[in-house]
């Protein structure tokens, strides 16, 4: 199986999870270091701040040939507003060391790291925000828009939106469905606005195909619900479409997303893309229950009368199903509503990791499951579906949001107490993926 020429091969971090060093060089707070305050936090994470070069000489160890990482509002703007040269004077560094090693640098905007100064103001709640980060974007291509090519602006808004303004599982941990919605329209809104300033950008989305096990209308009616809020109500705007009616429908009795949807929203958000980034870890298998009004084991905000079914295994340590197949046909289903290329940007797996006494990681599962979804991908593409790239999610063990240090996703374990880093095995399978541009049998 070989992959198109020119297949993009990488690895994706975000700069609260790896960077550390909250408090230097002037970065100001941000709202995830308010929210993890008296717990474990994203201090020190793994000291990229200050090993950035130790970790750009292992991407280049890998083969690797791009690098998606994110740059961090709070440390370029520590207030939402003003601007420190000293946070960008750190992603010049980062960005000319990448490219001193032919690695093309792919920088997410923001990766869920809002300045806490912003959310003291209603942070994704107000509409002000669009341009706040209109003007973070500008600032930031006008530093390093030079050099940078390849420019994401947000990353899961499903899961800043939702997660923290609905469920409040993360930052800011705000629990209203209503504002949920709200957030994710200016989520949406300031990705429009931010491309009018880049030229063109993409975007990644999050999403979970549903399964059902069965095909009756109640069940096919639970599958439309959910797939409407978690995948087409972010996609269709960006495709010019609008938000889809059905969604709009599900969610007209929080009578709080159609008043903050104003005169010209849509046609800011459906801005031409460069490419659209996929994320994709799982499915979500779906049922209906007897009672529709009833709130079942569902996440999205206004759903009601359906149920989100635990899933089957074999499960990650994050309790996510391993279904390859389902990225198949994901990519597919994009390509057929999409006329931009497709890019994996995440992609990965949690397991237990153990540093055997040799020093060696063996993490045969993570090898498994990369094996699994690279050969999903390349079905797709086989299929007909324009997908451009692959980034394995993540390139280090990181600082995993609400869930601490517990769970590792990296290609490279991290010793957070002593900051070594080791090339697990995953790690060099993935190295010699991209080194033949093919996949073993």
């Amino acid at each position: 199986m070989r992959f198109p020429p020119g297949f993009l091969w990488g690895a994706a971090t975000a700069a609260y999870q790896i960077e550390g060093a909250v408090s230097d060089d002037g970065r100001g707070p941000s709202i995830w270091d308010t929210f993890t305050r008296g717990g474990q936090s994203g201090d020190p994470a793994c000291d990229h701040y200050h090993r950035y070069l130790t970790d750009v000489e292992l991407i280049d160890s890998l083969g690797l040939r791009a690098y998606r990482f994110s740059t961090a509002w709070p440390r370029i703007m520590p207030d939402g507003r003003t601007v420190s040269s000293r946070g960008l004077a750190f992603y010049d560094r980062l960005v000319d060391a990448l490219l001193e090693r032919d690695i093309t640098p792919v920088i997410t905007l923001y990766h869920w790291d809002l300045p806490q100064a912003l959310q003291d103001e209603g942070g994704w709640c107000n509409r002000d925000i669009a341009s706040h980060f209109a003007s973070y974007a500008r600032v930031v291509h006008d530093r390093l828009g030079d050099r940078v090519k390849q420019w994401t602006t947000l990353n899961e808004p499903f899961c800043s939106a939702f997660l923290g303004y609905g469920t409040g599982v993360h930052a800011p941990g705000i629990q209203d469905e209503g504002k949920a919605l709200v957030a994710a329209h200016h989520h949406l809104l300031a990705h429009g606005r931010a491309c009018e300033v880049l030229g063109t950008a993409s975007i990644a989305l999050n999403f979970s195909p549903v399964l059902t096990d069965f095909r009756d209308a109640a069940h096919r009616e639970s599958a439309r619900r959910f797939d409407g809020l978690h995948n087409r109500f972010f996609l269709d705007p960006l495709l010019g479409q609008g938000y889809p009616p059905d969604v709009l429908a599900d969610v007209a009795h929080l009578g709080a997303l159609e008043p903050a949807i104003r005169d010209g929203d849509l046609e800011t958000i459906a801005q031409p893309l460069s490419w659209l980034g996929v994320n994709y870890y799982a499915p979500t298998r779906t049922a209906p229950l007897d009672d529709l009004t009833a709130r079942g084991n569902c996440p999205l905000p206004g759903l009601r009368g359906m149920d989100v079914l635990p899933p089957r295994g074999p499960l990650t340590t994050m309790g996510w199903e391993q279904r390859p197949a389902s990225l198949t046909d994901l990519l597919l289903w994009l390509g057929s509503r999409c006329s931009v290329p497709l890019v994996v940007v995440e992609n990965g797996a949690a397991f237990v990791d153990v540093v055997e006494p040799d020093g060696r990681v063996r993490d045969g599962e993570r090898v498994r499951y990369l094996d699994s979804h690279l050969r999903a991908v390349h079905a797709a593409i086989v299929s007909g579906a324009d997908v451009r790239g692959y980034f394995a999610w993540s390139l280090l063990d990181n600082f995993e949001w609400a869930l601490g240090y517990t769970q590792r996703f990296g290609l490279v374990h991290v010793d957070f107490v002593t900051q070594q880093r080791i090339v697990k095995d995953s790690g060099r399978f993935f190295a010699s993926v991209v080194a033949r541009n093919g996949l073993t049998d």
